[in-house]
């Protein structure tokens, strides 16, 4: 049986709704207390912790618009969602230090890496992974929270965001995760963290203290002595690292709190927005379909010979017309919303300023991205190093010929 153009157009009509479904697969995080520290933690039972700037995927025009923000808001976030994720952790007391670092440094214990993969006032969906210095993986993780009509209220920089209820999620898997290792495993961390550290400022000196597996993870194949002088100087050098992390860190924290009222007036309006955007689309869609179905009706109608109806063809043509010019003046004003959305997002882009660090009684400048001043402060740091003991690293390349004479 040939399909009628009433079946032709409710296929059609699925096919649209359809399209506008696609989602990930994640946690819906509810009302969530976070989970602190019962007593005081040793130190020697403490894990640093560095959380990566966010991720996430460039968006062209079209799906900035269909998300609901844009690429600066999503870069701004990167940074802002991370140094509150940091205000967490240190809010439940089961971490040592814990700083935002622009990339992967082998001078934390605890690496967290997270990837933006909605936000926009309404949704808050998170990638989370969590990873310590042996390459070891707690967990991968998706989280996702939605804003409710009071998440805006009752606030509080540092304290509570609309979406603490996701930061505390988080948070708790992480303090489950580490109250399941032993005291003995928090230890090995730590001491694997070291020697990566260690093996990456003087490799020669270090080299077989640990061994990587066929999965990149690290065990420990010997330890320093105690009291090493070696590992002393690399030790007070990781602690300058701390130092820059500490400077960056304030930068981070001065970024967050400037960027704070902005951005929870830009997510709460955005919240309102979005809600009456789907109303009046739902509506122009509405007017759309039943105009598209007065014309699929007249069309079918055609096929009488009737002079009546052929007239009321006519007129079902004309009606159905008109109520599709209604639906797309509907939709001409919810664009006036996104344009609206835009304009809020233009305050938001973060570009590092120039950090000046004062050591030993010289001052260093550091300049470019975040990125690029850490790489700068690591390879002072190598200078200090290198003049401190006299060691100068062998950057000759290696020759086929010098390959064949190491011991095997």
């Amino acid at each position: 049986m040939k399909p009628s153009a009433f079946q032709h157009l409710i296929r059609l009509i699925l096919v649209i709704l359809l399209a506008g479904c696609a989602t990930y697969q994640a946690q819906k995080v509810g009302p969530t207390p976070i989970m602190q520290a019962q007593s005081e933690i040793p130190e020697d039972q403490l894990l640093d912790v560095g959380i990566l700037v966010f991720e996430s995927d460039e968006l062209s025009e079209d799906e900035a618009e269909d998300a609901g923000t844009n690429n600066d808001i999503r870069t701004a976030e990167g940074h802002f969602i991370p140094y509150h994720l940091k205000n967490t952790l240190q809010q439940s007391s089961h971490w040592g230090a814990v700083q935002v670092v622009p990339v992967e440094t082998d001078s934390v214990d605890l690496t967290v890496k997270g990837k933006i993969l909605e936000s926009n006032g309404e949704q808050l969906g998170l990638n989370i992974n969590v990873i310590d210095a042996s390459g070891k993986t707690w967990f991968r993780k998706s989280y996702k929270a939605e804003a409710t009509a009071n998440s805006y209220s009752g606030n509080q920089v540092r304290q509570k965001d609309a979406y603490q209820n996701l930061y505390n999620a988080i948070a708790n898997d992480m303090a489950e995760f580490k109250n399941m290792l032993s005291p003995e495993d928090i230890k090995k961390i730590r001491a694997v963290s070291k020697l990566k550290f260690a093996a990456d400022f003087a490799p020669d000196a270090f080299n077989g203290y640990l061994v990587k597996d066929q999965k990149e993870n690290f065990s420990i194949n010997r330890l320093p002595a105690d009291g090493d002088p070696m590992m002393d100087r690399l030790l007070k050098i990781r602690e300058r690292e701390y130092m820059y992390l500490d400077t960056l860190n304030e930068y981070y924290e001065e970024f967050y709190t400037k960027m704070w009222p902005s951005y929870e007036n830009w997510r709460s309006l955005n919240q309102t927005e979005r809600k009456a955007m789907r109303k009046i689309k739902r509506e122009a869609l509405t007017r759309q379909l039943i105009g598209a179905l007065l014309i699929a009706g007249a069309i079918a109608a055609g096929s009488s010979d009737s002079s009546a109806t052929t007239a009321i063809q006519a007129g079902l043509i004309i009606v159905g017309g008109q109520v599709i010019i209604s639906g797309f003046n509907i939709s001409k004003e919810a664009d006036i919303h996104e344009a609206a959305i835009q304009e809020l997002s233009e305050s938001f882009g973060s570009e590092m300023k120039p950090v000046v660090m004062d050591f030993e009684g010289k001052k260093y400048e550091l300049t470019g991205s975040a990125k690029e001043q850490f790489k700068q402060w690591r390879e002072l740091l190598r200078k200090i190093y290198y003049a401190e003991t006299g060691f100068e690293p062998d950057t000759s390349p290696k020759t086929d010929e010098s390959k064949d004479s190491q011991p095997k």
